[in-house]
């Protein structure tokens, strides 16, 4: 039987180790909310579409795009700095407007999902990632 002396110590124990447990969980859920690459299939596909939302905020720029057939896409663009380095602004683009966006859907193609390396409105290009647009 654990004496009182041994019971505290225990708790205090659980105590240290229990922010350290919450905050490896919060690190490893923003590292997957901010992904790379690495969920991308490696074949480029061009989404025809029209512009249903668009979100600026980070850890990088959103478009909800709705293509011919109805159903939505999400299509990740760059990061903040490096979408508006594109030309890409909040301002550029407007709900309903017609939009082309070449980039890498998601693996798992049943998710309606991709990484934009280029968008075009109106026939202006804004290039996201320009070393990996492959025509």
């Amino acid at each position: 039987m654990a004496t009182v002396q041994e019971k505290k110590l225990s708790q205090r124990a659980r105590r240290a180790v229990l922010p350290v447990l919450l905050l490896a969980v919060l690190a490893g859920t923003a590292a997957q909310a901010h992904h790379g690459w690495s969920w991308a299939d490696g074949e480029q596909i061009t989404l025809n579409g029209t512009l249903e939302a668009i979100s600026m905020a980070p850890p990088h720029p959103t478009l909800r795009v709705k293509a011919a057939d109805g159903r939505s896409w999400q299509v990740d663009l760059g990061n903040p700095s490096q979408t508006q380095r594109s030309g890409f602004t909040g301002e550029t683009a407007k709900v309903g407007d017609a939009i082309v966006v070449l980039g890498n859907r998601h693996q798992d193609h049943a998710r309606l999902h991709m990484k934009a390396v280029r968008i075009t409105l109106d026939g202006k290009p804004y290039d996201m990632y320009p070393e990996r647009i492959r025509n």
